[in-house]
């Protein structure tokens, strides 16, 4: 029988997914219900999407350095998806480069602090209702995926 792997070894190898995995810790315990590389419409993947216990619908957009921002031409996109807007950095990085109508959370592997809340700006009835309904289908099938793998065998 193989050893069960250690706490090291189930980290994700790439630094924004290490932040993600902090952040949808920490959304947990808030109540939400995150899910993470979310593809509201072809051309954009959100880096965690959450639902929060009152039907707020939040984007945090994970940045692992300098570069890694200022690369970045696609995040003003995700703004017509949720109601409230978020960047996770580490505790090292520049965070005056992030504009400051956002909201910040401080994320490593384990855990985030919202450093900073991000301002409401409600979806259309419409949106929410497709964004809502795209988030629990993509779950779902992930889930099935997770625990029956031949259910989407090709075929």
């Amino acid at each position: 029988m193989d050893a069960p792997l250690s706490a090291a070894e189930l980290l994700p190898s790439q630094p924004g997914q290490r932040l993600a995995r902090g952040v949808a810790r920490m959304l947990i315990g808030m109540g939400h219900a995150p899910l993470t590389e979310f593809v509201p419409i072809p051309g954009l993947r959100v880096d965690v999407i959450s639902v929060a216990p009152a039907g707020e619908i939040w984007i945090v957009e994970c940045k692992s350095c300098r570069a890694d921002f200022t690369g970045d031409r696609k995040w003003q996109g995700y703004l017509e998806w949720c109601d409230r807007f978020f960047w996770a950095t580490d505790c090292d990085f520049p965070v005056e480069l992030l504009p400051e109508d956002s909201g910040l959370m401080i994320a490593d592997p384990y855990g985030a602090e919202l450093g900073r809340m991000a301002p409401l700006i409600k979806l259309a009835a419409a949106r929410r209702a497709r964004v809502l309904r795209d988030v629990a289908r993509t779950a779902a099938c992930r889930l099935v995926r997770a625990t029956d793998p031949a259910a989407f065998a090709e075929g």
